[in-house]
C-alpha cells in the first residue's frame, strides 16, 4: 500500500484542508491547518465531552499545536513530534501545521458527522446575521 499526499482530493474549510484514504480499519490523514485552528471550539458541542473522542497517532510536519485534556492535562506537538493523543482530547494550533495522522475509521466517522453538522450550523447561524 502506497499513499502519496498529492493523489487524494481536497476537502477545504476555509483556510483548512484534508484529504484522506481509508485503508482497512484506519483512515489516513493529511491536514494543514492555519495558526488558531479550529477558530470555534464549539464545533466539538455535542461529543462527550464536547470533545474529540476518536484516537489519532500521528506525526507533526510542521508549525506546532496546543493538546488538552478535561483532566488538565496539556502539551505542546512541535514539529517533527510523533504523537498519539487518546480520546476526550481538543487540539487547538499555536502556527500554521500540517500533519500525516492515522485514526480508527468508526470512531472518526462519528466525530467527523458531528462536527460537520455543528459547522453547518454555525455557518447557518453567521448567514441569518448578514
Amino acid at each position: 500500500m502506497r499513499t502519496a499526499k498529492a493523489d487524494l482530493p481536497a476537502m477545504r474549510f476555509g483556510d483548512y484542508e484534508g484529504r484522506t484514504i481509508d485503508e482497512g480499519p484506519l483512515r489516513i490523514a493529511f491536514e494543514s491547518m492555519p495558526a488558531g485552528f479550529p477558530p470555534d471550539p464549539s464545533v466539538f458541542e455535542g461529543l462527550p465531552d464536547d470533545r474529540c473522542q476518536c484516537p489519532h497517532h500521528g506525526y507533526l510536519v510542521r508549525g506546532s499545536a496546543r493538546v488538552t485534556y478535561l483532566d488538565g492535562r496539556e502539551e505542546v506537538i512541535n514539529a517533527g513530534d510523533a504523537y498519539v493523543l487518546e480520546p476526550g482530547h481538543f487540539v487547538q494550533t499555536i502556527e500554521d501545521c500540517e500533519f500525516v495522522e492515522f485514526s480508527p475509521v468508526a470512531e472518526h466517522d462519528v466525530t467527523r458527522a458531528q462536527i460537520m453538522r455543528n459547522v453547518e450550523q454555525i455557518e447557518r447561524a453567521a448567514g441569518a446575521g448578514s
